[in-house]
């Protein structure tokens, strides 16, 4: 993960933390569990490790698995345990700074290790907001990872589809998938969530998690997939058909496209996110599929395959300069098949950039 930026989080994590009224902010990983925001925020990628940011100091806690990488990782002062537990380390440093209101994130932190740290100053603050906030902003490093991620995801999905024949299973695709992302230079697939590749009838299913069906002729197949990179994620969708696509299916993909090209058109900083949503459900519905778009049009994206901002009928949020958002319209029948098209757009202040290039959005024949 890139260093450069480090500084200007940090700077921006203790403006927040003077308005919320915090002298010092605690962030801790436990088995790799909230590691996305310790690495953000410090560089640090390891799976066991604390923070303590206040206004003049910052502290990464690890033990000595982590010695040597954390050093070369972050610019954070290394505080590497020599016995004892995280939890008691983080506890005395917290008690020798002298703080008087400590932020943290209640909705990620256990209650044993809150409990082993709330005796060391007098007064904690949830800001469980505060680092999701700071990490939807992405700047112009990250954006260019997460293009980068997608052009390896699009064009090892481009290398496997080249594999395709009637017989193969959605599992063995989706493992030659996997595998050659990390061949051709990706870190992996996602980061805690598994692809989806579901064929002729399954394709229904949004989250089709692969299976031992074999692929038929005639099939429609859906795979969302993407690259980490850096921590990054990028996140596509694509289909493709065993055979031409019927009239049906030729119908049900203009109908998307065009869905997702309006909806494209309506980001830019300042739209309501169901604002967007909305752009999209209407050409759906027009054509005539509108009861089977049944999620939202897309999330955020980052350091976490879902991430805020959420496009959906029911979000409150507004898309600011910075966000990263996926754009998903799907259409899906019971008994036939479904298709999505997603793709990866960087909201700037002249509207929406897409960073996975919008290549193969219509689907092969094989």
């Amino acid at each position: 993960m890139n260093r450069e930026g480090i500084p200007g989080r940090v700077a921006r994590l203790r403006e927040r933390l003077r308005r919320e009224g915090a002298d010092v902010f605690v962030l801790v990983v436990t088995e790799r569990y909230n590691g996305e925001s310790m690495g953000y925020l410090s560089g640090f990628r390891g799976s066991s490790g604390a923070l303590v940011v206040s206004e003049d100091r910052n502290y990464l806690l690890t033990d000595g698995r982590y010695a040597l990488q954390a050093r070369a990782e972050s610019p954070f002062d290394s505080i590497i345990l020599d016995g004892g537990s995280l939890q008691d380390k983080t506890a005395e440093i917290l008690r020798q700074g002298g703080w008087k209101t400590a932020g943290f994130e209640a909705e990620r932190l256990s209650v044993s290790f809150f409990s082993a740290l709330e005796p060391s100053v007098p007064a904690w603050k949830d800001c469980s907001g505060l680092l999701p906030a700071l990490r939807r902003r992405k700047d112009e490093g990250e954006a260019a990872i997460i293009r980068k991620a997608a052009d390896l995801a699009y064009d090892t999905y481009r290398e496997v589809l080249e594999t395709v024949r009637e017989g193969m299973t959605e599992k063995e695709f989706n493992a030659l998938l996997e595998y050659n992302l990390r061949k051709n230079g990706a870190e992996g697939g996602w980061k805690n969530n598994s692809f989806i590749v579901a064929s002729g009838e399954r394709s229904a299913l949004p989250h089709g998690v692969p299976t031992g069906r074999a692929f038929r002729k005639g099939d429609i197949v859906t795979v969302d997939f993407g690259a980490t990179v850096e921590g990054y994620m990028s996140d596509l969708t694509r289909n493709f058909s065993l055979g031409p696509l019927s009239p049906q299916g030729r119908d049900i993909q203009d109908t998307l496209l065009e869905a997702h090209l309006r909806a494209a058109e309506a980001i830019r900083p300042g739209a309501e996110c169901r604002a967007v949503d909305a752009v999209a459900r209407d050409v759906v519905t027009r054509r005539g599929w509108g009861k089977h778009f049944p999620h939202g049009l897309g999330h955020g994206l980052g350091l976490e395959v879902h991430e805020a901002p959420r496009l959906s009928p029911h979000s409150r949020d507004v898309l600011e300069e910075g966000d990263v958002v996926t754009v998903e319209p799907g259409i899906y029948i019971q008994g036939w098949g479904g298709m999505r098209i997603e793709d990866d757009y960087l909201v700037t202040a002249g509207g929406a950039v897409c960073l996975s290039g919008g290549k193969g959005r219509e689907a092969p024949a094989l």
